[in-house]
């Protein structure tokens, strides 16, 4: 239950984050579903705790190396998670959610250069700062609830794979 409430609540902040701060707008889907999630986000923070466990806190060395090395694993795999979340988004749904074909840097139309180092500074950000609270939070989700919000996904991918 743990991976799946965390799915669900990366989503909705990158959902508030998305819809919020870099589109200067209130509350709109910012993603390729019609409700409150923003997939993208939610396969990055899954990403992140999965790689901090069997990656990053296994590595033995000093603190400062040890963020900054993080940051570099970090940015490389939440690339990795943008480009085939890209490419799904298309492939399944049909619709690029995000083109950087314009961009100076760009690798295709799914991964920047310029904004790389962004998903690097998400994820310390989560880890070192977010992360115990966010697990508070978690933990306090009933399985009722995570059963509901399961539903109401499937509900709102089918509609959007009918609607589009």
């Amino acid at each position: 239950m743990y991976y799946i409430n965390s799915f669900f609540l990366y989503s909705l902040l990158g959902f508030i984050i998305e819809s919020t701060i870099f589109k200067n707008t209130i509350l709109k889907p910012s993603g390729i579903l019609n409700g409150p999630i923003t997939l993208v986000y939610g396969v990055g923070g899954i990403t992140i705790l999965l790689v901090k466990k069997y990656i990053i806190d296994k590595i033995k060395t000093n603190k400062i190396f040890k963020i900054f090395l993080s940051f570099i694993i970090y940015t490389i795999i939440l690339t990795l998670v943008e480009l085939i979340c890209g490419y799904l988004c298309n492939l399944i749904f049909g619709v690029n959610m995000w083109n950087y074909t314009d961009k100076k840097y760009n690798i295709g139309k799914y991964i920047c250069l310029e904004y790389i180092g962004i998903w690097g500074l998400y994820a310390l950000i989560v880890t070192y700062l977010l992360k115990p609270f966010l697990d508070k939070i978690i933990k306090e989700i009933p399985k009722e609830a995570t059963y509901l919000f399961i539903l109401l996904l499937i509900g709102d991918i089918i509609i959007t794979i009918i609607t589009k």
